[in-house]
């Protein structure tokens, strides 16, 4: 059985598929990029500020399937510029207390509404 989640506080779907996903013990969190959920547009700003509102989506998410970041055990990031890395990995850590979950980072080469980045997560109820 799988059960969709969503958040007023995080970003509605863009297109034919669920913001989240309850599936027994996981969810699975669709990528989500810097988009604004009051109004569903990108917002303005650096790589940090996007990190930080693609974060915070990912958090509202977590929050309205009763998780949080802590919850999280897997996370992919898609960057238009690997040259951002450091930038992203400095705001996604403060995010996470140890033990930080896997992770895979890649570059693409483009992303939803010329984001600058993009993140998607696993998270698990019951500590995985």
């Amino acid at each position: 059985m799988k059960q969709a989640i969503s958040s007023p506080d995080a970003p509605k779907a863009i297109g034919p598929y669920s913001p989240a996903i309850r599936s027994g013990q996981l969810l699975f969190m669709s990528g989500q990029i810097a988009l604004d959920p009051a109004t569903g547009q990108m917002i303005a700003g650096d790589i940090a500020t996007e990190t930080r509102r693609v974060m915070d989506n990912l958090g509202a998410l977590l929050k309205a399937a009763g998780l949080s970041f802590s919850d999280v055990i897997r996370t992919t990031i898609f960057l238009a510029d690997l040259g951002d890395f450091a930038t992203v990995n400095e705001v996604y850590g403060t995010y996470f207390t140890p033990p930080a979950p896997a992770r895979a980072t890649v570059q693409v080469a483009r992303l939803p509404r010329d984001a600058r980045i993009e993140i998607d997560a696993i998270a698990a109820y019951g500590g995985g």
